[in-house]
């Protein structure tokens, strides 16, 4: 059943509602960008790509992609950008001025994480455009200016908890990563510390699986393990299926993809499965019972492996985004290794302080839920904002 909006408010178009103003795109090619460097952001489709010496927009503009793969994952990538200032935007972004009906902030909160598929058309395999004869045929509910106000102040609202939030998570990590290294460097020099290589504390894993109906997971180097239709939009392995490796509850995998937080490949341990089939491109191995498990994983978790993972990097990386590492030199990096019990002493006083992150990690995700469910019940106007007690 389809609701219907307040009847105060406006049902239109896109291109009856709001400016679309293209006129003041600025394509440049990246050779060219790097001769004007300078302090006014550029920005593409989704986020600043440079900074160069001159500006053509000034104000509060909204910006909508008119290309990219961003459009098959609205729950997960915004679709609209909100950009205030001097900056200058290239031509695979449509520009959106605010109008008398229609704010730029309205635009861009309306239309963040709504899907417009059907109005898109492909370009090329897994490619789709927005021109601009479809972004004007975009239907669009406009509220009252002053409650379109109301309701862009709560989003912010919202926006900046999450952002202090993200901030304090990554203030947390920082420390987590600090805390790792004082009590590891401080103590290694110690005679009763050794330092191994992986191989000689672990066993590769290379089986493969037995037939059981088993998750499949990939390594997010935001999570760790996660269930592969939670990362992609379909269903990635097919047949490739059949080589994964079977990892069991307590062993681990290096995945050798680079990312933002782990430059150079990241490792993790299977914790929350009792068995799952991973990649068969990850490194996973077992430690020895010797080891304390929890022990590594914190040292994993705080990428102690990056300097030597960083000179084992020969060529960058990989057409496939795998980074050249081969298996055996992932498993002669080296590790410092105490006696057990001090294994156990520095685990459980690591655990405490990853506990606490994990624990603002769920606020950031609850946070990021209640203000989807409640964009979903304002921006279609089915609840209301009291205009007088949020605008006075």
């Amino acid at each position: 059943m389809i609701r219907k909006s307040p009847p105060d408010w406006i049902s239109t178009t896109v291109g009856d509602a709001c400016s679309i103003r293209n006129d003041l795109r600025l394509p440049i090619s990246r050779e060219e960008r790097v001769k004007m460097d300078g302090p006014y952001p550029y920005y593409g489709p989704t986020g600043q790509l440079d900074a160069i010496a001159d500006f053509r927009l000034d104000g509060t503009f909204a910006l909508i992609g008119e290309d990219g793969d961003h459009f098959l994952d609205v729950e997960k990538k915004p679709q609209t950008i909100l950009v205030s200032g001097k900056f200058n935007v290239n031509n695979h972004a449509h520009v959106i001025e605010s109008t008398d009906l229609c704010g730029a902030e309205w635009f861009y909160n309306y239309f963040r994480h709504r899907s417009i598929k059907p109005f898109l058309t492909r370009q090329g395999a897994g490619r789709y455009k927005l021109n601009k004869a479809a972004l004007q045929e975009l239907p669009i509910v406009l509220p009252p200016p002053q409650e379109q106000a109301a309701l862009n102040a709560l989003f912010r609202e919202w926006d900046t908890a999450i952002q202090k939030t993200e901030q304090l998570i990554a203030a947390k990590e920082r420390r987590y990563s600090g805390q790792v290294g004082q009590l590891i460097d401080g103590r290694s020099k110690s005679k009763s510390w050794r330092n191994v290589s992986i191989r000689n504390i672990a066993d590769r894993v290379q089986r493969q699986g037995d037939g059981g109906d088993y998750p499949l997971l990939t390594i997010s180097s935001a999570s760790g393990f996660i269930r592969q239709e939670d990362r992609y939009s379909r269903y990635m392995a097919g047949e490739s299926a059949k080589t994964y490796t079977l990892l069991r509850s307590g062993e681990f995998s290096y995945n050798k993809g680079n990312s933002k937080r782990y430059e150079f490949g990241c490792v993790f341990q299977l914790r929350d499965y009792d068995a799952a089939l991973v990649p068969n491109v990850y490194v996973s191995f077992k430690l020895h019972e010797s080891v304390c498990a929890t022990y590594m994983r914190h040292l994993f978790t705080a990428d102690y492996l990056k300097s030597q993972l960083r000179a084992l990097v020969k060529t960058g990386v990989r057409n496939n985004g795998l980074l050249n590492i081969r298996p055996d030199e992932f498993m002669g990096t080296t590790v410092p290794l105490p006696p057990l019990d001090q294994q156990i002493r520095i685990a459980n006083f690591l655990d405490a302080a990853s506990a606490e992150i994990d624990l603002l990690k769920q606020q950031l995700a609850s946070l990021r839920t209640q203000k989807r469910g409640l964009m979903q019940k304002l921006l279609s106007g089915q609840w209301r904002l009291s205009v007088r007690e949020e605008m006075s």
